[in-house]
This record gives structure tokens, sequence and C-alpha cells, in this order.
């Protein structure tokens, strides 16, 4: 089964991933990175900043797998009632 590794980039700073996840495939990577953006996104943090940052996902050999923008993990539901400006 293929390694991924989820590494975060905010502007110039990374976070690497020492150790991967072993997952079926690229589209369990997607769905992966995905739920560790919301994870990130849940915890009280500077909101404003990981905002800005990417899940970069690579393979083994370091080829970028995917790019997964914090940003896009963020839905708007406007039947909430809620004006979006």
């Amino acid at each position: 089964m293929p390694r991924y590794f989820f590494n975060t980039r905010i502007g110039d700073d990374w976070v690497t991933d020492p150790d991967g996840a072993e997952l079926p495939d690229a589209d369990a990577a997607w769905e992966t990175a995905r739920d560790t953006v919301l994870a990130a996104l849940g915890v009280g943090r500077d909101q404003a900043r990981l905002m800005t940052a990417n899940l970069v996902v690579t393979d083994v050999e370091g080829e970028i797998v995917l790019e997964f923008p914090f940003a896009e993990a963020v839905e708007i539901d406007p039947d909430q009632g809620a004006t979006v400006h």
C-alpha cells in the first residue's frame, strides 16, 4: 500500500510529516487531507493564518500528489439564514 506524507505549508514555513500514512490510493489521501485540515481548523489557533495554509501531500519519493488549501475545507451554508457578504 502506498505511503503518503501530509506536510503543512504556511507562507515560507513548513511543518513536515516524518511518518506518513499508508493509504490505498490518492483518493483516500485527499479524504485524509480534508479530515486533517478540518481537525486543525477546529482547534483554537490563529485561524486567519491557517486559512492561508496548504496541506501538501507527497509520496515516498517526495513527489507532490496533491495540495489541499485549508480555505477549501470551509463551507458556508447559505441556508442557515445568515446573510453572507
